[in-house]
């Protein structure tokens, strides 16, 4: 397996370069970008190619992704970047009811359509947010998934652990629509008090062996993408992480 690593995992441990190289010492092939890697594209290609690195993945904000369709279509085409993910809406900007939810769904596939027009794939990142209930028990993402049809879900397996849900059940129900996994962990009571909760992966309380099992039989994931959102060490998180994943 290709394994992918998101760089906003690394986005404290600069320079850049560095970064890659550590990369790709510990075995990965891929990375995926997010808005804070971008400025320069051709220079980061250069980087990546250096280290034997692609990037066939990256998070575009919602924001560019309305706003300048063209400019994100000109980063992913310097890039290699053949799936674009739009990651998050700020609390401020989130609906509140399901009506509100399903026309930000109509609202994602109008851009997943113009992402698919520029020649490439378009997904959803999910947060905890979208598996939470709402007063109605039903969930953002329930709406989101049925008012943009056509666009993929980049799944969080540790965001969606984190808001209460049960991961399998959603690649049960929703397998087909899975075409990318963010492969995060959560500590055990007591560790990674410094990181916000999370542990390297395989570290912690995931039953990653399980999820992993079934995202290969269930879904139509393409990309597994190491994630941690905040490391105190990053060459620890990125080596242990997928020395523990080839034995999933």
């Amino acid at each position: 397996m290709n394994w992918s690593f998101q760089l906003y995992s690394a986005r404290n441990f600069q320079p850049w370069a560095d970064v890659l190289k550590t990369l790709a010492e510990a075995g990965y092939s891929q990375v995926e970008g997010f808005g804070g890697v971008y400025a320069d594209p051709g220079a980061l290609r250069a980087e990546l190619e250096r280290n034997g690195l692609a990037m066939p993945t990256g998070h575009f904000s919602l924001d560019m992704l309305e706003g300048d369709m063209g400019g994100a279509r000109r980063i992913a085409e310097a890039l290699g970047i053949e799936l674009i993910v739009c990651p998050h809406i700020a609390a401020d900007l989130r609906p509140t009811d399901a009506d509100g939810w399903r026309r930000f769904g109509e609202r994602l596939a109008r851009v997943g359509a113009a992402v698919v027009a520029a020649g490439r794939a378009f997904a959803w990142h999910n947060h905890d947010f979208e598996l939470a209930p709402m007063a109605d028990r039903s969930t953002p993402m329930e709406h989101i998934l049925s008012a943009a049809p056509d666009i993929g879900w980049e799944i969080d397996i540790g965001w969606t652990i984190r808001a209460g849900a049960d991961p399998q059940r959603w690649i049960d129900r929703h397998g087909a629509r899975i075409v990318a996994v963010h492969v995060k962990d959560i500590a055990r009571p007591g560790q990674g008090l410094d990181e916000d909760g999370w542990s390297d992966v395989g570290h912690g309380t995931v039953d990653w062996p399980r999820l992993m099992k079934s995202l290969r039989a269930r879904s139509a994931a393409r990309y597994y993408i190491m994630e941690q959102d905040n490391p105190n060490d990053i060459g620890r998180f990125a080596r242990r992480s997928i020395e523990a994943a080839r034995a999933f």
